[in-house]
């Protein structure tokens, strides 16, 4: 007898309205945990990382300062005030004549005409959309001066924006002189509250000229490293189980023009010697958070590296547009061929070669792992079509010199057989409805010896952070990266980060949103830690039959710990009913975690930052045939025991 498909509730299971059309029969899924397909890959599940809405500066990289450096605008100087108390008499000027170094030769010139005690003069610094304040926590300074005259001690404060209340304050006694450095520390007792409405100033009350530059402040970082990272967002992503970090990044390898590319060696030893550059995301990247950070980022969430080398192309020309410009391959490309040579060993040499040395100089005398090397970032952009040549003179010089490596092309190249690509680097950016289309693209794709690595790939409506849509279209897409894990060696989503101040976001849908106080992970951000989590070291054998068209599985086992990890993503506005059999399973409890919510759009944010998180619970696992109901918007990850 044919069922009526449009009455509003047939059947309530486990708290689910199933509508009539899903009541009919429920779908078969059978896994048979005893049956293995292949292996998954050890490095499926990564980061990719570049600096764009203020990813670093801003965002992970922990210092407090904005503009640190005194770079100047149509407005003046950005990010600093300035500062005079009662009757002082003051000007702050920049001096392109003198400064700390050669990669910092300008600064500002503060002239003090007239200040004492009570009417000091100085700068202020707002941070980046404010500085962070928290109770009984250490802040470490520090600052370049050329002192001239007897201005005493400056006075550095952090100061509540709202009240004009105190936090935190110190003394640092100036000499007259020449260029020198000067570190303090800034502790707060018990301030009312965790609050980003804070600014830095600092102060002097004597008369005099003191040029300063290069000022620094920092919170406790992960791990306690000097120049460090955020603790906050290092923790969310160790929670994400990461296997490697893509760096430096996609765009930010390349720059808008020749000029701006990742010129590693000038991101490397002290900060007063990095000049930093223009990032492509229209704003100065500072490069304190330069190479070797990236690789003690690596170590300190104990990952590999994936290390991308520039390969000669700029995203625009020398007119603003695109196509972008190319260094011509041949004597034109050598130098650069070198620069990525000479970048593997500051990775991964031992300190007898150059640059290993330099590294052990910089504070690292352990090298660093390295497995995979990328040549370029997405030069399917290059309409001259000269990538075929850069990437052969880059992989035929890399392999030469670190035969152990493995090489990824970023567009299908036509080379020799010695330039031959080991993997190579697919790009999808997609709506919902797009991903969930696109889910079984490579379920039939060739097994050559060329492997595939997904560098970037998110679903994309929300903003600045993905909504559930999005959430399920990324848990779908996973569901297909786990099964073609024999083909797929690597995959990360991008962009990582993004700073939800107005003015910071220049790319929408991003996995990890903060402001200078706190952060949040979307709901894409949960599925994806659910899925890295949960992931086995092989996949097995598993269909499913009778399905509506937006049901999605995977199914993995842990060899060691005898684990089924099943996923089961529904993200239609139906329930689906199953019926399930786990052939190699035992029964009894199994643990279920579940993200769900009402609508595509719901989302969380930096006021809502839990309204939809994972629910841990348990369900029955029965030998024969069960009943299982996945409720509609529904991601669900269930570790069963097998024997």
């Amino acid at each position: 007898m044919k069922m009526i498909a449009n009455i509003s509730c047939v059947a309530v299971m486990a708290g689910v309205c199933v509508s009539g059309a899903m009541a009919q029969a429920p779908a078969m899924l059978h896994v048979d945990a005893t049956k293995v397909v292949h292996p998954v890959s050890p490095m499926l599940y990564g980061l990719m990382t570049e600096e764009i809405n203020h990813s670093y500066d801003g965002g992970l990289y922990a210092q407090m300062v904005s503009n640190h450096v005194f770079r100047t605008n149509w407005a003046g100087v950005e990010s600093w005030g300035l500062v005079r108390n009662g009757n002082a008499k003051a000007n702050a000027d920049v001096d392109k004549a003198t400064g700390p170094s050669a990669a910092l030769p300008t600064s500002l010139k503060l002239t003090i005409n007239e200040a004492s005690a009570g009417n000091e003069a100085g700068l202020s610094n707002p941070g980046y959309w404010g500085m962070a304040v928290r109770p009984h926590t250490k802040y470490v300074g520090s600052l370049y001066a050329k002192v001239d005259g007897d201005v005493g001690v400056m006075t550095a404060r952090l100061v509540s924006d709202g009240s004009g209340a105190v936090l935190a304050q110190t003394t640092i006694s100036l000499h007259a002189g020449a260029w020198s450095q000067y570190s303090f520390t800034l502790e707060t007792g018990a301030v009312p509250s965790v609050s980003a409405a804070n600014h830095l100033e600092l102060t002097v009350a004597h008369a005099g000229t003191v040029w300063l530059q290069l000022v620094t402040l920092f919170p406790p970082t992960y791990h306690d490293r000097a120049n460090g990272n955020r603790i906050d967002l290092m923790e969310m992503m160790a929670a994400m189980h990461p296997h490697f970090l893509r760096l430096p990044g996609g765009n930010y390898l390349e720059g808008d023009t020749l000029n701006d590319w990742y010129n590693w060696p000038k991101t490397i030893g002290p900060l007063v010697g990095r000049p930093g550059h223009q990032a492509p995301w229209t704003y100065w990247s500072t490069d304190g958070l330069g190479l070797l950070e990236f690789l003690e980022w690596t170590e300190d969430l104990k990952i590999e590296p994936v290390l991308a080398v520039y390969a000669g192309y700029a995203l625009k020309n020398s007119k603003g547009g695109r196509p972008g410009d190319v260094i011509k391959p041949g004597k034109d490309l050598e130098p650069y061929v070198q620069a990525a040579l000479d970048e593997v060993e500051y990775v991964t040499g031992d300190v007898s070669t150059k640059w290993g040395a330099e590294r052990a100089k910089d504070g690292h005398p352990a090298a660093f792992p390295l497995t995979y090397v990328e040549i370029g970032n997405e030069d399917w952009f290059d309409t001259s079509h000269s990538y075929d040549a850069r990437f052969a003179q880059f992989a035929i010089a890399l392999r030469k010199k670190y035969p152990q490596l493995k090489l990824i092309t970023t567009t299908p190249v036509k080379v020799s057989k010695a330039a031959e690509p080991d993997v190579l680097d697919d790009h999808y950016y997609k709506s919902p409805a797009a991903m969930f289309d696109l889910v079984h693209r490579y379920d039939d794709a060739p097994r050559g010896e060329e492997k595939i690595f997904v560098g970037e790939w998110a679903t994309r409506s929300g903003s600045p952070t993905p909504n559930f849509g999005d959430a399920l279209g990324d848990a779908a897409w996973m569901t297909g990266l786990e099964r073609n894990s024999d083909l797929i060696v690597m995959a990360s989503y991008a962009p990582l980060f993004v700073n939800v101040n107005p003015g910071a976001m220049q790319w929408p849908t991003d996995l990890i949103g903060y402001d200078a106080a706190k952060a949040y992970g979307s709901p894409s951000y949960y599925a994806q830690c659910l899925f890295a989590a949960h992931i086995g070291d092989e996949v097995v054998a598993s269909d499913v039959n009778g399905a509506q068209d937006r049901f999605f599985t995977s199914a993995t086992v842990s060899v060691k710990e005898h684990v089924l990890h099943l996923k089961l993503v529904n993200a239609s506005n139906h329930a689906q009913a199953l019926t399930m059999t786990l052939a190699g399973a035992k029964a009894g409890a199994a643990k279920m975690w579940k993200l769900h919510a009402g609508s595509f759009a719901a989302t969380n944010s930096i006021a809502e930052p839990e309204a939809i998180k994972p629910r841990e619970s348990t369900i029955a696992v029965s030998a024969a045939a069960m009943r299982h109901i996945v409720p509609a918007f529904t991601i669900e990850v269930i570790d069963i025991p097998v024997k």
